[in-house]
């Protein structure tokens, strides 16, 4: 394994500060444990049993040797805190930690003063180490600091890695959506490449109405693309998807970034997969605001509207740092053009799948489900499923249909205590793609497939199957 092939994800993070002081470690555990995975490594064995009452976990041993970190799993994606006081110099901690294979390690100046020979030292053998003081983290958030720090650690070596290649693709999933596209440009901002040097390509282009108004007025283009023409490209990072997506198109890629449930079979050099963010856009957010990008109208305007698009407006699998995202974003948007975007959704075509629904479709309690038939693609499904979600007494939607030779089945909810991707993970992950989150999924199964578990595709067969399918697993 080369020294780039690290594993980013970072939907839980996990810390190991070596200290020795057991004010300091106190203070750690009160400000850090609520946010982040904090293990301790401490050289004192009466220091661990005092630490008992501190509801932390306490390593003993030496700081020192490189063995002790290699038996507490220390790798690329753990934060090392190294805390700096008394006399003693760091260096050989911090080397041994770096040996380990540790990249991200910060020293922790909790008010010891540190001479400038000392510090220039660190700097000439250590560069990789990021230098924080206790009292600045104290003065705000010090979990958020942490967190900006990691944050600014991982992009920078992305983009180191990336910046020597020709040219990169930025891959996206088929018929990209808004957070797709504007994850697209915001990671080509990320690199400092331009269209030619940074393409933006998807395996199907983009059809849906309010997608190509969108990809129009912000002159996206995404570059049409087959198995082919990926050997063309020195690097690929996929966004808001993840490579197993594509079928075995694409098993190994350089970068991944997305905000959907984590899924093995690929390989990665670097990933940051945070499935509790409701968008893309606002990991990338993150990841811009850390390394002082300057984000140009367009990619602002694109990612305000990624995320208001991808979240219902803030109201479904949003946290905060989607609110901050778009806190960031607004003066920065063009809220005139956003709007524009925006526009009326409704079109003949979708109403006409609406009046399917109503014609077809069956209400069990606070369940309604509906079977389109053919339809042309697989927004039009979605949509209804949103639709019906406007229902009154309505909670959950599950909405079927057949395109292009797959049966597709969309689910919304309002975020009730079951899960969506559960559900349909639990029914068609054995014939075809099926995830999402708490209150959206999906499942897409060839017809022949669907058929040799279900046994047939008769429109009036699908509906009672999905039904019962939803049924049984709300009871």
């Amino acid at each position: 394994m080369s020294r780039w092939e690290h594993d980013f994800a970072v939907s839980t993070m996990k810390c190991l500060a070596v200290c020795q002081e057991e004010l300091v470690i106190r203070l750690l555990a009160r400000a850090l444990a609520p946010s982040l995975d904090i293990e301790f490594l401490v050289e004192d064995r009466l220091l661990a049993r005092r630490l008992k009452d501190a509801d932390v976990t306490i390593h003993v041993g030496d700081s020192r040797r490189v063995e002790t970190y290699v038996r507490l799993d220390v790798g690329p994606g753990t934060a090392v805190l190294v805390e700096e006081a008394g006399r003693r110099s760091p260096k050989r901690t911090l080397e041994a930690i770096r040996d380990a294979g540790a990249t991200l390690v910060y020293l922790l100046n909790v008010g010891y003063p540190s001479t400038p020979k000392r510090q220039e030292m660190l700097r000439a053998r250590l560069p990789e180490v990021t230098r924080l003081s206790l009292g600045d983290l104290l003065r705000g958030s010090l979990a958020g600091t942490l967190h900006l720090s990691m944050t600014r650690a991982r992009v920078q070596q992305y983009q180191r890695y990336l910046a020597d290649a020709d040219r990169v693709l930025i891959l996206l999933h088929n018929d990209p959506d808004p957070d797709a596209m504007a994850s697209g440009l915001a990671l080509r901002n990320l690199l400092h490449r331009t269209k030619t040097t940074a393409i933006i390509g998807a395996f199907q282009g983009v059809t849906r109405p309010e997608n190509l108004r969108m990809a129009n007025l912000l002159d996206i283009h995404v570059e049409p693309l087959n198995h082919q023409s990926l050997a063309q490209f020195d690097r690929i990072a996929t966004v808001d998807v993840q490579p197993h997506y594509f079928g075995g198109l694409v098993s190994k890629v350089d970068l991944v970034i997305d905000h959907h449930p984590e899924r093995p079979g690929y390989s990665a050099a670097f990933k940051d997969i945070r499935p509790n963010y409701g968008s893309t856009c606002t990991i990338l957010t993150e990841h811009l605001r850390a390394v002082g990008v300057n984000i140009s109208e367009r990619t602002a305007t694109a990612m305000l509207y990624a995320i208001k698009s991808d979240t219902l407006f803030l109201s479904r699998q949003t946290n905060a740092g989607d609110l901050d995202a778009f806190r960031f974003l607004y003066p920065l948007a063009n809220a005139a053009l956003v709007r524009k975007m925006e526009g009326s959704e409704t079109t003949v075509e979708r109403l006409q799948c609406v009046a399917e629904a109503v014609r077809s479709g069956t209400v069990g309690g606070t369940l309604y489900t509906a079977h389109l038939g053919h339809v042309a693609r697989e927004d039009l499904i979605t949509h209804v499923a949103e639709f019906l979600l406007q229902v009154e007494e309505i909670t959950w939607s599950v909405v079927s249909g057949i395109v292009h030779g797959d049966v597709v089945v969309s689910v919304r909810n309002l975020g009730d205590s079951r899960h969506a991707g559960e559900f349909v993970k639990g029914d068609f992950s054995d014939i075809g793609s099926a995830g999402g989150h708490r209150a959206m999924a999906k499942a897409v199964a060839p017809i022949d497939r669907f058929t040799q578990k279900f046994g047939s595709i008769d429109p009036e067969r699908i509906q009672a199957t999905v039904h019962e399918l939803a049924e049984r697993f709300l009871r």
